[in-house]
């Protein structure tokens, strides 16, 4: 959709000076904050003008702005250029150094684990070189990393193939990755860029559209962020939070983590992970919400825990579930499993639940029960719900529900103050990790669950200190939603790691901010088109959902 004129004309050095947007305006940033004054009353203020804190001080930055709608920007950021001191390298993979023997090389271990590694692949006659990693210190987690085995410098990733072939030959496995994907501490060398990021800044105050979520028809399936968009009609889109992919780990396209679309909760949270909670009138928070759910009869005393909804019971994607295996706290990308659950499921989440042994209680609108089957997967009837049960849960429901009898469903979600979630709140988007509270960085690596102990610091390494695309949420001093895209995995775009991520959304002006799904997920839709650069080889990724801004705001 092209960018709506404004009503006034300004030089493009007199809008930038006043923080205001224009229909594809081009500015240059640099370090120093542009002063600002009170927008026109029909016009959006874009994101704070200020250069990003990302990479060196001096680097260079451009920015270009359009208005989608009044109240609704889009700013295209550039910073830095290619640096001619990155290079593509092969990173080998360590074999651990535990007595189990179907433990996973990593890549990173001890000094001694790595030297010993290179010492052989010299041997070879292999130029492999150790190589020490600091990680930034985030709020819970970072510092000394381990040590990484790396060998050559190439011009082209294609350039690496004869050294990963030797490596293999010694015995070792190895890929060919990219210099500038390093979030490394202390180092000059991948200061300089490229980045490229887009950021949509709501203003609720101006905003006359709506500010929502999708899932498409149901939860079980994955449509691409554009295809969501479009069905919706919407004037620009991202990507949403973590979601099912593996049928191993549940039903794919399922959130991963709480969702809320129109006041009705449709999963349960992740233990108390950050989520972005949207409200009837674009008001947008970040907020810690737990899960309370229970099954009761009437006229009977007895009440069983839920353990959550529209959910395969006994699979657990990201863990933070009562009595999950092998932890009861939030471990991302980890499926935990509990045998003994009881989840609930509504209409929006397909044609059929899941099936399988166990028991299902089917209910109509009424909260009626119409069925207690003896095995699991049925049609969910329009307004009703089902449950299931299974292991030693399942008896426990079959003695609470009879045909005929009434049962009361609470799918309820807690935030941090004790207090049940306002009715307010229109739609919740899972997320993790937190980024920014208060106005203060403050990454909760450890609290959301990306440290694995165990595992070498190995997915640490990839997914919080190493560069990727990035989407985040969040929510400046003035009330406005930013949402945000960084390209990654690419040479034309570096990414973000976590801290950087962090350091970007407090330059945005965010006081709170949260990580959304990013990777191949990170996408950013604008007048029907995808306008950043996805990361995935195949194209853009089916995701499980996707925030929304609607021209038309519901009544």
């Amino acid at each position: 959709m092209p960018a709506f004129k404004l009503s006034f004309r300004r030089t493009a050095a007199a809008a930038l000076a006043l923080g205001l947007p224009a229909a594809s305006l081009a500015v240059s940033a640099g370090p120093s904050t542009a002063a600002q004054q009170a927008p026109a009353a029909d016009t959006a203020v874009p994101v704070a003008s200020r250069a990003l804190d990302l990479g060196a001080a001096d680097l260079p930055e451009q920015r270009a702005v359009s208005t989608l709608a009044p109240g609704l920007t889009l700013t295209s950021i550039t910073r830095g250029a290619a640096a001619e001191n990155l290079y593509w390298t092969a990173e080998v993979a360590i074999p651990s150094a535990s007595l189990d023997p179907d433990a996973p090389p990593s890549a990173l271990s001890s000094e001694a684990q790595a030297r010993a590694v290179a010492a052989r692949l010299l041997a070879a006659g292999i130029p492999a070189r150790v190589e020490h990693v600091q990680s930034p210190q985030l709020a819970d987690a970072g510092g000394d990393l381990g040590y990484r085995v790396r060998a050559g410098q190439f011009a082209a990733k294609a350039d690496g193939s004869p050294t990963v072939a030797r490596i293999k030959d010694a015995g070792f496995a190895s890929s060919v990755i990219y210099t500038g994907w390093d979030g490394d501490e202390g180092t000059s060398e991948n200061t300089r860029g490229p980045w490229k990021l887009k950021v949509l800044t709501i203003d609720p105050k101006i905003f006359r559209g709506e500010l929502t979520s999708s899932f498409g028809p149901n939860l079980q399936d994955r449509e691409t962020t554009s295809q969501l968009s479009s069905a919706a009609g919407a004037l620009a889109a991202v990507n949403g939070g973590y979601f099912v992919l593996d049928p191993g780990a549940g039903a794919p396209g399922d959130p991963a983590g709480t969702a809320v679309r129109d006041g009705k909760v449709l999963s349960e949270p992740v233990g108390d992970r950050p989520s972005l909670v949207i409200g009837n009138r674009n008001e947008s928070s970040i907020q810690r919400l737990q899960w309370d759910g229970s099954v009761a009869a009437a006229g009977k005393a007895a009440k069983l825990a839920l353990d959550g909804i529209n959910r395969v019971p006994g699979l657990i994607r990201n863990c933070g579930g009562a009595d999950d295996t092998p932890t009861s706290l939030p471990l991302h990308d980890v499926t935990c499993t509990d045998t003994d659950e009881i989840t609930t499921f509504t209409p929006e989440f397909g044609p059929a639940t899941p099936s399988g042994p166990g028991v299902e209680v089917v209910l109509d609108a009424k909260g009626t029960v119409t069925a207690v089957n003896n095995v699991r997967g049925t049609a969910v009837p329009a307004g009703g719900r089902t449950i299931q049960a299974i292991g030693a849960d399942a008896p426990r429901l079959a003695g609470l529900a009879g045909t005929g009898s009434r049962l009361t469903v609470e799918t309820g979600l807690v935030g941090s103050d004790g207090k049940p979630l306002e009715q307010g709140a229109s739609d919740v988007v899972n997320g993790g990790p937190m980024l920014v509270e208060n106005g203060t960085a403050r990454v909760t690596a450890a609290r959301d669950g990306m440290v694995r102990a165990g595992d070498s610091n190995s997915f640490y390494y990839g997914w919080v200190h190493k560069r990727n695309p990035r989407t985040i949420a969040g929510i400046d001093a003035q009330g406005r939603t930013l949402l945000v895209t960084a390209d990654g995995r690419q040479t034309a775009s570096l990414g973000l790691s976590i801290k950087e991520a962090a350091d970007v959304a407090r330059s945005l002006g965010m006081v709170d901010a949260i990580n959304l799904d990013g990777g191949g997920s990170t996408t950013m839709v604008s007048g029907g088109k995808v306008v950043n650069s996805t990361s995935d080889a195949a194209g853009e990724r089916p995701v499980g959902d996707a925030l929304l801004l609607l021209p038309g705001r519901k009544p």
